[in-house]
């Protein structure tokens, strides 16, 4: 057993080691001992684990998020750390006006690798129709997660293929697995960067572009509003840690094993209207739960207005 383990822990060093020499032969100019990464949504969760396991190994990084303040604590925290230049650029992803002001901001940078991270969901499942301000959740959504990838890459790739070396990490979800019913939007964006990545990925894989699709299932963040890690609920730091691992190996991945395990069960095992059926009953659930509590904060507030 114990030589199992040393075994698995060693073939995992291998991974990780084989990793990053591939980035570095990859992603690196021959006479340029260090290079950019660019990572948007940089500022919490996965977004901002990205960006400090690429700063640890030795990457000047770019980061990209709307709130200066964050960007600024962020990229102070790295520079600390790690010793390496740190850039920001704050946009609101949510506009479609914002992409000249980005590629100014990256306009000389020999940008290696490219993490496309920024997402946005829902505030709680809901049905299409009962979406509040549904005209602009729309809008801010598809800008959000379809139209960033989309614009990113294309102000990105084209030095890339010049000099027929760089990765692009996208980060989908395992909501673009299937159909995700109350969470139908977000689902159905998350999907389009599923295809997007792996289509593109058939298109400049032969010019040395490596562009991977990352479907994580639930991880501790502000988004999932998930707290306590637990093994299949990891720390952003350990799915980062272990997705990594994946990058050269695999052009679509979970990334982290529990959720590898997760990924082959519901695709390959249980047929999809089951999955559909599932997910929309646990969302069902999680609706209510939601607005029984918000229900129940409108009338401790009502009856606090009153007695005041």
């Amino acid at each position: 057993m114990r030589l199992l383990s040393a075994n698995l822990t060693l073939a995992h060093k291998k991974l990780r080691s084989a990793f990053f020499l591939f980035l570095w032969i990859h992603s690196r100019g021959s006479w340029c001992c260090v290079t950019g990464a660019v990572v948007t949504g940089a500022t919490d969760g996965i977004g901002k684990s990205y960006a400090e396991e690429l700063a640890r190994r030795g990457f000047a990084m770019m980061l990209i998020s709307r709130s200066q303040e964050k960007l600024d604590d962020v990229a102070r925290s790295i520079e600390e750390q790690f010793k390496v230049e740190t850039r920001t650029i704050a946009v609101d992803f949510g506009k479609t006006d914002i992409y000249s002001k980005i590629e100014e901001g990256l306009a000389g940078l020999e940008i290696g690798v490219l993490v496309n991270n920024v997402g946005v969901s829902y505030p709680y499942p809901e049905y299409y129709l009962h979406i509040p301000d549904l005209d602009n959740f729309i809008t801010n959504m598809i800008n959000v997660n379809m139209t960033s990838v989309c614009q990113m890459t294309r102000l990105v790739l084209p030095r890339m293929c010049e000099r027929s070396k760089g990765v692009i990490l996208n980060i989908s979800s395992a909501s673009g697995m299937y159909p995700l019913p109350l969470l139908t939007v977000y689902s159905a964006t998350k999907a389009f960067v599923d295809f997007f990545s792996r289509g593109l990925q058939e298109e400049y894989r032969r010019q040395g572009i490596l562009i991977q699709s990352v479907l994580p299932f639930f991880v501790v963040t502000k988004m999932t509003r998930i707290k306590k890690p637990t093994l299949d609920k990891p720390t952003p730091e350990r799915y980062v840690a272990a997705e990594l691992t994946t990058v050269g190996l695999q052009s679509q991945t979970n990334g982290y094993f529990p959720h590898a395990v997760m990924g082959w069960v519901t695709t390959k095992l249980v047929p999809t209207s089951i999955v559909i059926f599932l997910g929309a009953t646990m969302n069902r659930l999680q609706r209510t739960g939601y607005l029984q509590r918000r229900k129940l904060r409108e009338q401790k507030n009502g009856q606090s207005l009153k007695t005041e």
